[in-house]
Order: structure tokens, then C-alpha cells, then sequence
């Protein structure tokens, strides 16, 4: 090293980005996670609900009709039982047909990363529908474990660890 080199502090740490923007007020996160939940649920509970309350429609209905707004084939590669069939881009036309506005509504598309379910939600809303959005879509009912159905017949798959809770009915939360 030279003798006539200075040597630099170590620069000041990049503020924390996490925190850059704070947390919203107590009641204000309130607000915004409570209408959160009123647009959103999740795989578990959708399974949980149809597995106590039965088949959409039958004698122990769960409440809600559950909709999967992927194509036709990916409805055949596998979807939800008890699930109705209305691809995003037939809403318009279908809805008034295939479900009753008095009925609220939960849609689901491929996953995380396709958002037609939220369009078809948007679609449903702006015709007087109650809707909610089923988070992790069918990638998640699958990966979770719960059973599916092909053109085929019945399937389902050994839950995935990371995004089930290994040896447990629910991830306690």
C-alpha cells in the first residue's frame, strides 16, 4: 500500500428500504387490510368453505359460487370442483346467464402471476355482482393439495412444503 494513500470510511449505509416510506397509522392500516379482506381470500379457506359447506348449489351451499375465468382448455387441463366455468372474456355476455347476482361470486385464474381473475372480477362488479378475488389461483389449490379435476377424471397432487403447512390442516393463521 502506499505510503501517501488515505484511506476512505466506509460509505454511510443506503437508508433502510423498508422503512424509507413509514408504516401507515394504526387505523389507517386497519382501514386498508379490512377492505383488503373484502376483496381478497385464499385457497384454504375456498377449501375449507366447499368442503363445509358442499357443492355450490347443493343441499349445504357455501355461500358463494366459485368461478374459474381461465380458457376452456385450461379449464379441461384441471380446475376446481364444483367451480363454474366463465373465461374473463365472456363475462359480458355470460354472466347474466350462467349466475345469480344475488349470489356472491369468487373468481380464480392460472396464479400469482395472471391477473384474469381480478378482470374478470372487475367485469362481474361493474354488472352488480358481489365479488371476490381467490388469491393464488389454481396453481395454489394444486400446490397446496386439494383435489382438481381434467377432462380426464378426479387428481390431486402431495402438497407442496412451501406453500403448505407440512403436517398440519392449516397454517394457523
Amino acid at each position: 500500500m502506499n505510503a501517501n494513500a488515505t484511506i476512505e470510511a466506509p460509505a454511510a449505509p443506503a437508508p433502510d428500504a423498508v422503512l424509507r416510506t413509514p408504516p401507515a397509522a394504526p387505523a389507517d392500516a386497519a382501514a386498508y387490510f379490512r377492505a383488503s379482506l373484502a376483496f381478497h381470500t385464499d385457497v384454504s379457506d375456498v377449501a375449507a368453505a366447499l368442503t363445509a359447506g358442499g357443492a355450490p348449489g347443493g343441499p349445504a351451499d357455501p355461500g358463494f359460487v366459485l368461478v374459474d375465468t381461465r380458457s376452456t382448455a385450461a379449464w379441461e387441463q384441471g380446475h376446481i370442483p364444483g367451480a363454474r366455468h366463465l373465461p374473463t372474456a365472456l363475462v359480458p355476455e355470460q354472466a347474466e346467464r350462467l349466475l345469480d347476482p344475488a349470489v356472491p361470486v369468487v373468481t380464480y385464474c392460472w396464479g400469482p402471476g395472471c391477473n384474469g381473475a381480478t378482470r374478470a372480477a372487475l367485469a362481474l362488479a361493474e354488472r352488480g355482482y358481489r365479488v371476490k378475488e381467490m388469491l393464488g389461483g389454481f396453481e395454489y389449490w394444486v400446490r397446496e393439495g386439494f383435489g382438481y379435476e381434467t377432462w380426464e377424471g378426479g387428481d390431486r397432487r402431495a402438497p407442496d412444503p412451501l406453500t403448505a403447512p407440512a403436517g398440519a390442516a392449516d397454517c394457523g393463521c
